[in-house]
């Protein structure tokens, strides 16, 4: 089953392309929320100070997540990323693609991104929460 049959992406013909993200998704199925997830490891250890590579353990958290429902990237519908430092994401933005692509692949679901004064952990620079739809078993 490949990503255009498990949901649809919604963007109106008149606008100007989404280029990372979509606009929308239209889904059905099984929902699987995922809750924020920060740049460190499963023993809840940093492992980097660095944006890009806690961008990397954050996507890399979400995912191992889907997994125990038998998801995967594909299957989310919704990203909403909070930053620390929005000069930092925008200044890396091709490394965090290239982050994004290895652990997500091309799969670009709708998204929100938000700078936030700061996250409650103090060494998180980025948090991740995400919304995946299964479909139903055939």
């Amino acid at each position: 089953m490949n990503d255009a049959t498990l949901h649809e992406l919604l963007h109106p013909s008149h606008w100007k392309a989404a280029v990372g993200y979509a606009n929308g998704v239209l889904a059905s199925g099984r929902t699987i929320f995922v809750g924020g997830q920060i740049g460190w490891n499963g023993a809840q250890v940093f492992e980097s100070d660095d944006f890009v590579a806690q961008v990397h353990q954050a996507l890399a958290n979400i995912v191992e997540v889907l997994d125990e429902a038998g998801a995967g990237p594909e299957h989310v519908v919704r990203l909403t990323w909070y930053v620390t430092d929005k000069r930092e994401y925008l200044a890396r933005l091709k490394e965090v693609g290239a982050a994004y692509r290895e652990v997500m692949g091309k799969h670009f679901p709708a998204m929100t991104m938000v700078q936030v004064a700061d996250l409650i952990e103090d060494r998180a620079k980025v948090e991740i929460e995400a919304t995946a739809v299964l479909p139903e078993a055939q």
